[in-house]
Parts: structure tokens; C-alpha cells; sequence
């Protein structure tokens, strides 16, 4: 396969990570796959003259180039400016060029790290304690938490909180300019409950940073914006920063492009000031937060921070081990580099909103700080990130030195083995299991399965990418986490509970693997005596509701329903949002049929919706089909056919033909099979060799 096609294959794969349907990620997204082990090699003396050839080059490389139309960067040093610099447009159309003084970029969650600035500010005032229950600052917000720890200001700030996940939605994005949601409603109406044990696990978590803001408001007795407009803005001299898109910072923004480099139009947020992202800035001023924060919270005009507050800061207080640290107070890990792990000398906040990416980095021993943004969404930071450290300080990418152990045995390790969801992507998932003394295979659906091999206490070297993988286990609980560089590297993963089976399941069934995973991962009720009803067809909307919540993916908020058959259905919002995404169209005049029992054919055209704007039916023309199956349905089942999207009902003639069984309902059973094969099959690497077959010569 030629190299373009398999880097256009493997962008195409990756976006299927987010969700196995569809989904949205506003911030912290799937880091770059780069596996490259860095040069050795003495380091360059970092100056105004060495940054400055350094980023022409870097921003001229080929492989820079596709990741960004405009961006904007500085570099300080040792209390100045060394590099302030643009590249490209700020908007294509007119050739306006981007200015690092001039041109306002979204910061996106790089917000979160001057939020937490003035966190410090009113802890050092007396007026927020971090070790505080946040009811105190939240008078009148009901949370509920079952646990006997309440979620602290300090949760907040390392994303320990334990809720339940509650990113922006699409919905959450608009454009109208005039509307004004507050804070404190935005909350009141989403607040989300404690599902786990606060400051037990780490999950990036957006609506953390929201209460966070509002916590601010609540203890200064002023509108978010203000206090950071009066408090730290201003102050700094931030004159082109602000958490409100005013119509000035309007006129200097750079457009957002999408992936295929179409400009986006300007949006709003609901609420309209968001703690955890809504911030505008240029690189000019965040030149200025960068020399007062590495100067201990100095600046021409008196302190920002107590020197005191800025070394809190920079002390990583989340961990699952010393190499790979989680967060700080407004700041977390940087991405691993092969072998050398993520230094926690290194504080970094990485940003994401559709058209904007944002990075900012600092070095307190190095007197270092670095702030990136572009007006496209991508992985240019990780490429920069690597590329400088390998310039400038080859000694933080150094392979790590580790200390003589034993490896476990296999019994040490079965505590180990078992299905693990991500905490805040639930289509995340990943098998692990023992393998040999010191050794676990890890398998998903982006990268495949691969040897993870003990480097230390709950430590693995994954032998594919030579980065770590590393568990923690709660002894007391006995919940196991495990957080791996790839598929989400701002959070755990959950180790999903035994599975306790079902009375008329059999464990010799050919179902039963299936049907048990997807009740360990907790997608069917795990209570002892409890049925399954294997060959019970499925109907429309119970489908319909599984592969949303298969994908982690929220009903809609929305009454408008697009069938007339569906109100008052208890699978309503499901359905309704399942027909916004794509995924179903329904029948003639309106009619959806939610009880009726949903065939294989249809189940296959309902994912077919909404992949086939990624995979052109092209690729698998060369799927042979048996058995009858309607012409409108084909494609899909050739697709599910080709990339294992079922059970072992499926059965291939001896030249390789399938018979989907295409007109028959879909049972329960071939439902779970069907689901547990979307979360993980190995996508790019069954698309690829389909690719390769098509290709002359093969």
C-alpha cells in the first residue's frame, strides 16, 4: 500500500477511537502515534538566534505543513522573550498574515491553567481552601456522592473529582452571539454525580474546571470574567486576553480551519464563559504570564502568585508512577518520548476546540516556557514538543534509568488480566491478559494486540512503541486502573468487574465470550441469576439505544422527534439522536416502527451511516456475499462482513463467501457478539491488508 494511502487510512481509523459511531472531543485528544526513538545528541544552546532558525525550520518542514494554516509562538528564557513569531494565515482567504502581537487565537483548555492561577489568588487570600469540601463554595448545588470522601477544591484541580463524564457537547457550540447563559445555570442543569471515589483515579475532566470558575465567582464576589479581566489580565499587561469574545478580539481573530482546510465560522459557547476554555489570548501576552509565572508570580505591576503558590503549582499531585506523572494544579504530564517516559520536571497544557489548538509548556529549572497555537485542530504540538526537547534538551528524552526487580510470576499477575474501559471514552477499551513471567499482551481495536513487558512494580514497556504502561491497584476496593500512552493518555482505564453470567448462558456457548465481556464492561446488568434471553430478537429502538451507549454517546436533549411513532417511547431521546447523527432515516411518512424487531441487514446499514463517510465502499468490493441481501443494504453488509462485525452465525463458503443472513432478525445474542466485535476488531489493520489485496501486483 502506498505510503499516502496508509497515512490517509490511519487519520481515517484514529477518528473511530473517539467513539465506535461518532463522538466529540473538545479538548485533550488522541496524541500522535510517533514511536521514534530521539537522537542522542548534545544540546543546542537555546537563544534568540537558536529558536529562531529552530522554528523557520520547523514551520517550513513538510511535515509540518499539513497541520496548520496559521500559528503563533513564544519562547522566554530566563525572564525574556527569545522567539515571538507567526507563520501562515490567519485567515487563507484574505492572505492576512498572523501576527503573535495582533492575532487572538482560542486557547482552548491551556483556560484551565489561569483558572487555576486564580484558584491560587483567592487561596492565598483566605478565601478558598483546597482542602475544602466544594458545597461550601457552592451554596444551593445539590451533588451527589455516595462515597464517605467529598470531592475537595483539590480534586478539581487534578481531576480526581470522580464524576461522571460531562464534556461540551456539539449542541454547546453556536453561533448565536447574543445569547447568554450563566455559569451557575449551565451547572444546575448538568450537574453530574460522583461514580467514584474522589481522589482515587484520574479522568480529565472538563466540568471540574467549570465548578472551578464558578467557585472563583462564588468566593470573590465577582462575574468570572471580571476577576480575571481586573485579577490577572490586566496586571500582566494581557490587553489582547479575555475569557468574552468581544466584538475587538472578534475583529483579530484567526479563523478556524477543519481537517480538509475549510474555513469554520465563528462560534459562542454555552455557558457563554467557559473557566475551562473560553479563553482568547495572543502569544504576546501569554509571553508575559509565562515570565511571571517562572518568576515566582512577579511582574512590573506586584505579584500575580506568592512564590509559595507558584512551587505549589508546579509539583505534579496526581501519579500512577514517577514516570508517569498525571497533574498539578492546572497543569498535567507531558506526552511520553520512547523509553524516557513523561518528565515531571516538565509542566504542560495541551488545548482543543474545532478549528484551534493551543500548547503551552514550561520548564521551571530550565527558566523555559513555550506557548503554541494554531486556528487548526491536530497533532502539530506533538510533533513541535518532540523535535524541541531533541534540539534543546536531549537530556529529558533520555531512556530512563531503571532499578533491578523481579518479574512476576503469572499468578502475581492474573490480577492484572481482564477487559479495561476508559473512564471518560467508554468505547475505549482494551483486553489484557498474562502471558508469560513479567509479561501481558494488550490488545484493541486502533494498534492491535502487543507484548507489554515488566519494567518495574505495575510498569510495562509496551514492546511496539516503547513507551509505559502502568496499573494501580486499589487494594482495599480492589479496583484495578491502568493508564497506557495511546488510545487516551489523560486518564485511566477501569478494570471491568467479573462478569457473573447469566442463568441460561451456558460458558460453553459460543456466545457466552460476547455476552460475558459485554457484562464485565458493564453494558448488561452483573447480578447472580439474572437471564439473558439469548435468542430473543432485538427490536429497533433497543438497537438503536445499545449502539449509542456502546459509543458512549448522550441521548438527545431534543422534543422535536423526527418520527411521529416515537412519542412517549421510553427510547425517545435515543432514537432521536440516532437519527441526528445519521445513523437511522427511518421508514415512509414519517414512521420509525421502534418495537419492531430489527433485522441483520438494517442493524448493518445503521453503522454503514455513519462510517461510510470514512471508509469509500470501494474498499470492500471484494467482499463475497452468499445468501440474499436487498441492494440498498449490500455495501453495509459488506462492510460488517469484511471487518468481523458479528458471530459465529456468520459462516464462509470454501471460496470465502459470506452469508450474513441478511433478512433474519438480529437476536440478542448476535447483538452482543456484534457489539463486542465493533469495540475490538482491529480496524486499520483488517482495512489495510483489504487495501494491500487491491493493489496491482498483489
Amino acid at each position: 500500500m502506498n505510503l499516502f494511502k496508509r497515512n490517509q487510512l490511519r487519520a481515517k481509523v484514529r477518528m473511530l477511537s473517539i467513539g465506535i459511531v461518532c463522538g466529540i472531543a473538545l479538548s485533550a485528544p488522541i496524541q500522535a502515534l510517533a514511536s521514534e526513538q530521539l537522537p542522542a545528541a548534545p544540546s543546542k544552546p537555546l537563544t534568540a538566534e537558536t529558536a529562531a532558525a529552530f522554528l523557520d525550520e520547523f514551520f517550513a518542514s513538510e511535515q509540518a505543513k499539513p497541520h496548520f494554516i496559521g500559528a503563533s509562538v513564544a519562547i522566554v528564557k530566563d525572564g525574556e522573550t527569545i522567539a515571538l513569531e507567526g507563520y501562515g494565515y490567519a485567515d487563507a482567504e484574505e492572505q492576512k498574515e498572523v501576527d503573535p502581537e495582533e492575532t487572538v487565537f482560542r486557547a482552548a483548555s491551556v483556560s484551565k491553567t489561569v483558572t487555576a492561577m486564580a484558584v491560587m489568588q483567592l487561596a492565598e487570600q483566605g478565601k478558598i481552601d483546597l482542602h475544602e469540601d466544594i458545597s461550601a463554595y457552592l451554596p444551593g448545588l445539590r451533588i451527589d456522592n455516595p462515597f464517605d470522601e467529598p470531592v475537595r477544591v483539590e480534586h478539581l484541580l487534578t481531576h480526581q473529582s470522580g464524576f461522571e463524564v460531562r464534556d461540551p457537547r456539539k449542541e454547546d457550540l453556536h453561533a448565536d452571539f447574543e445569547r447568554y447563559t450563566p455559569i451557575e445555570d449551565y451547572v444546575k442543569t448538568h450537574m453530574p454525580p460522583v461514580v467514584r471515589k474522589p481522589g482515587t483515579s484520574y479522568l480529565y475532566d472538563n466540568f471540574a474546571y467549570l465548578l472551578l470558575g464558578l467557585i472563583v465567582q462564588n468566593a470573590s464576589g465577582e462575574p468570572f470574567e471580571l476577576y480575571m479581566k481586573t485579577r490577572l489580565f490586566e496586571p500582566l499587561g494581557m490587553d489582547r486576553s479575555s475569557y468574552v469574545l468581544e466584538k475587538e478580539l472578534m475583529d483579530r481573530l484567526a479563523t478556524g480551519y477543519d481537517a480538509q482546510n475549510q474555513p469554520i465560522e465563528p462560534y459562542a459557547f454555552t455557558p457563554t464563559v467557559m473557566p475551562h476554555g473560553s479563553m482568547l489570548t495572543t502569544a504576546a501576552d501569554m509571553s508575559k504570564l509565562m515570565i511571571a509565572f517562572l518568576d515566582g508570580g512577579k511582574t512590573p505591576n506586584g505579584n500575580i502568585l506568592s512564590e509559595s503558590s507558584v512551587s505549589a503549582m508546579i509539583e505534579y499531585r496526581s501519579t500512577i508512577h514517577p514516570l508517569m506523572p498525571n497533574t498539578g494544579y492546572g497543569f498535567e504530564a507531558p506526552a511520553q518520548l520512547p523509553l524516557a517516559g513523561s518528565s515531571g520536571k516538565i509542566l504542560t497544557k495541551a488545548g482543543d476546540l474545532p478549528g484551534n489548538s493551543s500548547f503551552l509548556m514550561l520548564i521551571p529549572d530550565e527558566q523555559l516556557g513555550v506557548f503554541l497555537t494554531y486556528n487548526k485542530t491536530g497533532v502539530l504540538r506533538d510533533l513541535f514538543y518532540q523535535q524541541f526537547i531533541a534540539e534543546f534538551l536531549p537530556e529529558y528524552a533520555a531512556p530512563a534509568e531503571l532499578g533491578t526487580f523481579e518479574p512476576d510470576s503469572p499468578e502475581q499477575l492474573k490480577h492484572l488480566e481482564g477487559l479495561y474501559s476508559d473512564l471518560r471514552m467508554r468505547s475505549i477499551v482494551s483486553s489484557v491478559k498474562v502471558s508469560g513471567p513479567g509479561t501481558l499482551t494488550i490488545s484493541d481495536a486502533l494498534l492491535g494486540t502487543r507484548v507489554l513487558r515488566q519494567a518495574g512494580e505495575n510498569l510495562f514497556i509496551d514492546e511496539l512503541m516503547q513507551k509505559y504502561t502502568a496499573f494501580q491497584v486499589d487494594l482495599e476496593s480492589g479496583e484495578v486502573y491502568m493508564k497506557e500512552p495511546y488510545l487516551n493518555p489523560l486518564g485511566y482505564a477501569r478494570k471491568g468487574d467479573s462478569p457473573l453470567g447469566f442463568t441460561d448462558v451456558d460458558e460453553s456457548d459460543a456466545y457466552a465470550p460476547y455476552i460475558l465481556a459485554m457484562q464485565s464492561l458493564g453494558h448488561y446488568p452483573n447480578e447472580a441469576g439474572a437471564s439473558f434471553q439469548p435468542d430473543q430478537p432485538v427490536t429497533r429502538a433497543e438497537y438503536v439505544y445499545r449502539l449509542l451507549t456502546v459509543s458512549g454517546l448522550a441521548p438527545s436533549d431534543s422534543t422535536d422527534y423526527a418520527f411521529q411513532d416515537i412519542e412517549g417511547h421510553p427510547l425517545a431521546a435515543y432514537i432521536q439522536a440516532a437519527h441526528e447523527l445519521g445513523m437511522v432515516t427511518g421508514e415512509a411518512e414519517g414512521i420509525f416502527s421502534p418495537d419492531r424487531p430489527v433485522t441483520r441487514q438494517e442493524a448493518a446499514v445503521a453503522v454503514w451511516n455513519v462510517y461510510k463517510s470514512l471508509f469509500p465502499d470501494v474498499w470492500f468490493s471484494g467482499v463475497k456475499l452468499e445468501g440474499q441481501t436487498d441492494d440498498w443494504a449490500i455495501p453495509a453488509v459488506k462492510m460488517m462482513t469484511a471487518l468481523g462485525y458479528h458471530g459465529p452465525e456468520v459462516e464462509r463458503t470454501e471460496d470465502g463467501a459470506a452469508d450474513y443472513r441478511s433478512l433474519e432478525p438480529l437476536t440478542r445474542e448476535q447483538e452482543a457478539a456484534l457489539m463486542h466485535q465493533m469495540l475490538f476488531q482491529p480496524v486499520e489493520q483488517i482495512i489495510s491488508g483489504l487495501l494491500s489485496q487491491q493493489e496491482p501486483g498483489n
